[in-house]
């Protein structure tokens, strides 16, 4: 047959194909969307098994003890020995060098002076006598509730590759984050929100080092990324619909979207992404129902609000996402990740100069906030099913950074993270560092242990928990990682 002979390729739907259906074609179309929502459509033999939600809840691979995760992302990088590792050889050293003492262990080699003291004074509290900065009064009162890990260590003394490690499992971008992976093991309890929720420090000091990556999906289906809340201003972008788009236009529209996309999705099976493409528009239209309500904290009574500090102008700010976090993980949401901190030095936990300047006031800000959201927690039962993490992506070293005020410098030998709720221990203690918290030396704990662990208590086994990716399965933990059981009840 000659080329001119020859049938054009047929329309997907023909303008006489649409005339044809149009009076029954709206309702299938809007059945179509019920039965998508409703993840029933995956017994459709025409239909790929991946055609469910991809957020709807799935089994884990053993009894979870949590049920969500709050982390606070302590960004910077907290001094653990002017927060919870007491260390009073280095009162009785003050001023000594180390011998053989690495200079570039940290960032700043030509600045590195002798060994310095906390500024802080350290007592002992709870029935677990344990020792802690004056810098948490707040937080004192609840170290029976957690598990703390002093012997942390990671892969790099660089913020970036630090956060990308503590966040990921790698200090190269483009990897999935644990809260991606998270919900891509357990996809999430809540229809109208999202599985995984992310806030940056709202104080004007922007997004910590390496930006978004530290939420992505990496190589997982986009949906699984963490949904980032603005600082400033209306939280997510696009919330409220125009006036003119009623709810019957908007379901309208959205349906006619999802039949489309499903018919050119059954084209294109190995597309993996278009169901997530058309499970987005479904979650962003029901957000606008649900989140607004979320968001709103004006109906939390006056002793809640208090409890978080919501009444201090100093510590507002992080009290109401800590606030916020609780009523998250209320409604349903997987995970949760608040940064204290943002992207410069002083601007965070990075306490280069002037260490007890930048922790007071750092300190200062998150304390209360972090308190009220433990005590809201347990006294709401949500904390039994509920893992609050207080971790930064490393420590600081025992010796003075030379400055107009003496700081510390960066030290990936050694940090202290704590973990409360969820199935942890509390009133415990595992690993210890040098006597002068150098180096972790008493059962280390890498970042892959605490990646394990926390994928544990969500009952999801770590070694299980992976996604095939250019010829090789990946997973959180790469091919190391330890649950670190002496924390968990």
């Amino acid at each position: 047959m000659p080329a001119t002979e020859k049938s054009a390729p047929r329309p997907l739907l023909s303008r006489r194909h649409l005339l044809r259906r149009a009076g029954c074609g709206v309702g299938m179309m809007g059945l179509l969307s019920l039965l998508h929502e409703e993840g029933l459509l995956a017994q459709d033999p025409t239909t790929s098994r991946r055609s469910a939600n991809p957020l709807a809840p799935k089994s884990s691979h053993t009894r979870p003890t949590a049920k969500s995760v709050i982390w606070l992302f302590i960004n910077g990088g907290p001094s653990h020995v002017d927060t919870w590792d007491y260390k009073p050889v280095l009162a009785q050293k003050s001023g000594q060098s180390v011998a053989g003492f690495d200079r570039f262990t940290g960032f700043f080699a030509n600045a590195v002076g002798g060994l310095m003291p906390s500024p802080f004074r350290f007592r002992q509290h709870g029935q677990s006598g344990k020792w802690v900065s004056d810098l948490f009064p707040h937080l004192a009162q609840h170290v029976d509730d957690m598990a703390f890990v002093h012997s942390g260590y990671t892969q790099s003394n660089n913020h970036s590759p630090a956060l990308f490690m503590m966040n990921t499992g790698f200090t190269q971008m483009g990897f999935p984050c644990v809260g991606a992976w998270a919900t891509y093991g357990l996809g999430s309890e809540s229809r109208d929100l999202p599985a995984f929720v992310v806030m940056s420090d709202p104080k004007g000091r922007g997004l910590p080092k390496g930006y978004s990556q530290n939420w992505g999906a990496g190589f997982l289906p986009s949906i699984y990324q963490g949904s980032w809340l603005k600082p400033q201003g209306e939280p997510i972008e696009n919330l409220r619909p125009p006036v003119e788009l009623t709810p019957s236009r908007q379901r309208a529209q959205l349906d006619l979207l999802a039949y489309l996309n499903q018919q050119h999705q059954r084209q294109r099976a190995a597309q993996h992404d278009l169901l997530t493409r058309i499970e987005s528009f479904e979650l962003a239209y029901r957000m606008q129902s649900a989140a607004p309500e979320a968001l709103e904290l004006g109906g939390e009574s006056k002793s809640i609000q208090q409890q978080y500090g919501l009444d201090d102008p100093n510590c507002r700010h992080f009290a109401q996402q800590c606030l916020l976090a609780r009523r998250m993980v209320e409604r349903g949401v997987r995970f949760v990740q608040i940064y204290s901190g943002g992207n410069e030095n002083q601007r965070s936990w990075d306490g280069h100069n002037d260490i007890r300047g930048n922790h007071q006031q750092f300190a200062g800000e998150t304390d209360k906030p972090i308190a009220g959201l433990l005590a809201d927690l347990k006294q709401r039962g949500l904390l039994d099913t509920t893992l609050v993490i207080w971790c930064g992506e490393f420590g600081r070293l025992p010796m003075a950074q030379k400055a107009q005020k003496p700081g510390r410098d960066h030290n990936p030998h050694a940090f202290t993270c704590w973990l409360a709720g969820g199935g942890i221990k509390g009133g415990t203690q595992y690993g210890t560092t040098d006597d002068i918290g150098h180096r972790a030396v008493e059962n280390r704990a890498s970042v892959h242990d605490l990646h394990a662990t926390l994928l544990h208590l969500l009952g999801l086994e770590h070694k299980r928990l992976t996604f095939r990716h250019n010829g090789r399965d990946f997973r959180l933990t790469d091919v190391a990682g330890q649950v670190i059981h002496d924390i968990v009840s």
